[in-house]
């Protein structure tokens, strides 16, 4: 009998560790090829790890809540024939060197001092902490009060590889009050009494900081506490630091897409006929946005730091809502590349699999616009928050029937049309209102200027 490893697989450039959500085997299980083993979360999504071989668990490698890197080993199923390999529990990776910020360079030699007296942190019940965290936390001499006092983004508040370098990062400007401080430890002679009430003065101006300070809100018994969900939390922390991070200013223009509308009541029929498959608004959109893309590169942008990132790929994100209410943005890659019938196969696949929350992480990476789709739910317009680190996001609102005035060669009349409202919300530190307004108005003339007559 031989033995097969099963590893955490690569899922997408920008995710190194998945946090173990739970065990869907046991020891002992007869699993079958690409039977789901085990679920994982990220910072992005949750998904399954399947086997690839026919066999029966004999180890698992870690337990739910640890946190796994790219490559570990997560289990090892036994299966037929060979060599039976020999596998051990997989070492969490060594943390990350952390470049010290300039902020702390004044109290550095405290730090390093500060390090050889912390006592090694533990989980507790409330709270648990993975084996990365506490290397970090040993590396860097952070106290158990003082890592108990951060705030964390992942499941249950568990603190992250991110949550603690970001702690380290703002440390020396701002530390988290805690009843042990790390700096504590200097001494400050008495007869400099003016440094000393300097040092004070320095310590608490971090203006981010005290946003974070919510105060407290009194309730009732007959009050309902419901404890936000995971990716609840996530959105949350996004939409605070997309709205800090870029300055947000939108452009509105009314679509008539009558043609749209009767195109589509003729030919989405035979599309199901066809292809098994409904055929929405949405894929129409989305090639607008692709085309205008296109007209306008400085749309398909990034910020860093003093830079512009100009995107060679297209890659258009659709905003979907998932069963519990949440918003999940998956994303077509390369949406220039493909024409309105691969255009609404992948957003039928992409919509479906995230309904079924069968998204794989790489399906959510990449984007460099989004579209998000308000007249769903019967709004309008809307004012989108901006999807970092992009820097535009169009709002599609609901397409009313409405009398509207119609120009023709003997003079203007009144008649019922199909219209639409589109907001286009774009980052003003790089895109001014010129940009801004002749990209939603370049979607808005390519709908209006739909060819009835085109075939799918």
């Amino acid at each position: 009998m031989a033995k097969f490893e099963l590893k955490l697989p690569k899922m997408g450039e920008s995710v190194a560790e998945a946090t173990i959500t739970s065990w869907l085997k046991d020891v002992g299980d007869t699993i079958e090829s690409d039977e789901a083993v085990l679920e994982i979360a990220t910072d992005k999504v949750d998904s399954e790890v399947p086997s690839e071989v026919d066999g029966v668990l004999v180890e698992k490698l870690f337990n739910v809540d640890d946190v796994v890197q790219v490559g570990q080993t997560l289990a090892v199923i036994e299966i037929e024939g060979g060599d039976t390999v020999e596998v051990k529990a997989a070492e969490p990776e060594p943390a990350a060197e952390l470049e010290a910020p300039k902020a702390v360079a004044e109290v550095a030699q405290t730090v390093v001092a500060a390090k050889t007296s912390v006592e090694p942190v533990i989980s507790s019940e409330d709270r648990f902490y993975s084996p990365l965290v506490k290397n970090i936390a040993k590396q860097e001499g952070i106290s158990q009060s003082e890592l108990d006092a951060i705030p964390g983004t992942g499941k249950d508040n568990r603190v992250t590889k991110n949550d603690i370098k970001a702690y380290l990062e703002s440390r020396g400007a701002s530390p988290v009050q805690t009843t042990e401080p790390v700096l504590a430890k200097v001494e400050v002679p008495k007869t400099e009494p003016v440094i000393k009430q300097k040092t004070v003065a320095k310590a608490p101006v971090k203006h981010t900081e005290e946003k974070a300070i919510e105060k407290p809100i009194s309730t009732s018994g007959d009050d309902e506490i419901i404890e936000m969900s995971r990716m609840g939390k996530l959105i949350s922390k996004y939409m605070v630091d997309s709205i800090q991070t870029s300055a947000h200013v939108q452009s509105f223009i009314e679509a008539d897409v009558t043609a749209i509308w009767n195109w589509r009541k003729k030919v989405k029929e035979d599309f199901m006929t066809r292809e098994g498959e409904n055929l929405t608004f949405t894929p129409i959109f989305m090639e607008a946005v692709t085309k205008a893309l296109k007209e306008f590169p400085m749309m398909n942008i990034s910020v860093q730091g003093d830079s512009i990132i100009k995107k060679r790929a297209i890659n258009v994100g659709m905003a979907a809502a998932l069963p519990d209410g949440n918003l999940i943005v998956p994303v077509i890659k390369n949406a220039d590349q493909l024409n309105l019938f691969g255009m609404a196969k992948r957003v039928n696949d992409l919509a479906t699999r995230a309904r079924e929350n069968k998204l794989a992480p790489d399906d959510i990476q990449g984007g460099t616009y989004t579209v998000t789709n308000v007249g769903t739910f019967g709004s309008i317009m809307g004012t989108p928050i901006i999807n970092q680190p992009q820097v535009g996001i169009l709002a599609l609102g609901a397409i009313r029937k409405v009398p509207a005035v119609i120009e023709g060669p003997e003079g203007d009349y009144i008649g019922i049309r199909y219209r639409m409202f589109l907001s286009h919300s774009y980052d003003h530190r790089v895109v001014n209102g010129a940009l801004g307004g002749q990209f939603v108005k370049y979607v808005k003339d390519y709908l209006e200027s739909w060819d009835s007559s085109r075939e799918i």
